[in-house]
């Protein structure tokens, strides 16, 4: 299968110093790869340059298979993409009216805007805020929010920047749980970036470690998890280790 998005030869460079050096990346349609790694490994800022939205250099830069002229297609590629960041960064007004904003800027009809943006409420359990103001919303209310908004122009590949990082536990489980569900629903593929290993199973087909710019290792949640490649590595799942074996030491030792 040919991939989504593929890159070779990636690197970041903040002042002078290399932040993100990823010698091959790809991403399949609809797939879910999750990036875990430490603060200040470079994930963000490997978000950032897969999305377009910061310089970064590449050996090559290929969606479905062609190789993409940079920085001339930016634009162009960047509409087939959504973002969404840790923080909610919605604007004033409703909610009904920040799902409509992508739509808005692309010249959708009204009448046409309105039905998506509350067929995208509807599949976020959120129908009931959408005469809300953005100012009155919970930080996860919020969160959905901006999940709908990104999701409503139809994105072949979303970005999640950490979008869990501000959610209680109970908020974020939910949220995973219909996250998951509805990429599954529509094909789109996702590049989820986060620091807690016990996200990724719930949604990620894939994972990739990262740390100090650098990828450790890439597999199966259920590879890495098992079988980590390095010690940084067995340190980062180890908490789930953990928590897994607290909770239901003989499930766990049925699942290995």
């Amino acid at each position: 299968m040919t991939p989504l998005l593929e890159v070779t030869n990636l690197k970041v460079v903040r002042g002078g110093r290399v932040v993100v050096d990823i010698p091959h990346l790809s991403i399949a349609p609809g797939e879910v790869l999750a990036v875990v790694g430490p603060n200040g490994s470079g994930k963000s800022s490997l978000l950032h340059a897969l999305a377009l939205l910061h310089p970064a250099s590449f050996g090559s830069y290929r969606w479905e298979g062609r190789q993409v002229a940079l920085p001339q297609e930016a634009l162009a590629l960047r509409r087939q993409m959504g973002v969404v960041f840790q923080e909610s960064l919605l604007l004033a007004g409703t909610v009904l009216q920040n799902v409509e904003l992508g739509l808005r800027l692309r010249g959708v009809p009204a009448v046409r805007r309105r039905q998506i943006a509350m067929e995208m409420l509807e599949q976020l359990r959120i129908p009931h805020l959408a005469n809300r103001s953005s100012r009155q919303l919970s930080g996860g209310e919020a969160q959905r929010v901006s999940i709908a908004r990104a999701l409503a122009t139809s994105p072949r590949l979303l970005y999640l920047d950490e979008p869990m990082a501000s959610l209680d536990v109970l908020a974020r489980s939910h949220l995973l749980k219909d996250l998951r569900r509805i990429l599954t629903a529509s094909g789109t593929a996702a590049f989820f970036v986060t620091h807690d290993f016990t996200e990724i199973p719930p949604l990620a087909d894939r994972v990739a470690v990262l740390a100090e710019g650098k990828m450790l290792q890439i597999g199966t949640p259920a590879e890495v998890f098992n079988a980590p490649a390095t010690p940084l590595v067995r340190d980062l799942v180890q908490v789930a280790h953990d928590l897994v074996s607290t909770l239901n030491p003989r499930g766990r030792q049925e699942a290995e």
